[in-house]
């Protein structure tokens, strides 16, 4: 099994190439889904954060995203707390999932900090997606999610994409989904 590590910062195109990765029969693990499968009422996340942050989970047993944020913003360093009780459960998901497709040819796993977490040393080869600075700020402004000061937040805490592509085995173009399209089919042609 060759195991590829696909990432992107925000905006880029990650979650539609990994749809087509999908979409081709390859075995995707997503780990912001995962996370969210953890955070949920009945996740295993929610008493654990709430027991390390109090007051940071939802009446109905759920991690409250917004207070934990809260909570964070006002002490960067929690953030480590909370790196320490969800990476490891994040890591047991993701464990399970190349286990169940051991005999699949290729899977990839969709990881936004890949590099930044050092989850590129679990993974055979690399995959980054990438558009423009410009596409990237039009995507990102127009889902209405987030103002600009907002965006220039994230991207600051986000290895710079330029970074990303120099070290990356493959780098796939989002700017048009045809060319995303033709460079997933290159890299299952070159994988598989």
């Amino acid at each position: 099994m060759i195991v590829l590590g696909l990432t992107g910062s925000i905006g880029m195109g990650k979650t539609t190439t990994a749809a087509m990765f999908r979409d081709r029969g390859v075995p995707v693990w997503d780990a912001d889904a995962a996370v969210h499968r953890l955070y949920a009422p009945d996740g295993t996340a929610p008493p654990l954060l709430e027991a390390a942050l109090p007051g940071t989970t939802t009446p109905d047993g759920g991690v409250d995203r917004a207070a934990l944020r809260a909570r964070i913003s006002c002490d960067p360093a929690l953030l480590d707390n909370v790196n320490a009780i969800v990476h490891p459960l994040v890591a047991e998901r993701r464990k399970a999932f190349l286990e169940a497709h051991a005999e699949a040819a290729l899977v990839v796993l969709d990881v936004p900090l890949l590099f930044e977490t050092g989850l590129q040393d679990a993974c055979d080869r690399t995959a980054v997606v990438s558009a423009d600075a410009a596409t990237q700020r039009d995507r990102v402004l127009a889902r209405g999610t987030m103002t600009p000061a907002d965006l220039d937040a994230i991207l600051s805490r986000q290895m710079p994409d330029a970074d990303k592509r120099a070290r990356a085995d493959y780098v796939i173009d989002t700017t048009t989904l045809g060319t995303a399209r033709d460079a997933v089919d290159v890299i299952i042609g070159e994988l598989t």
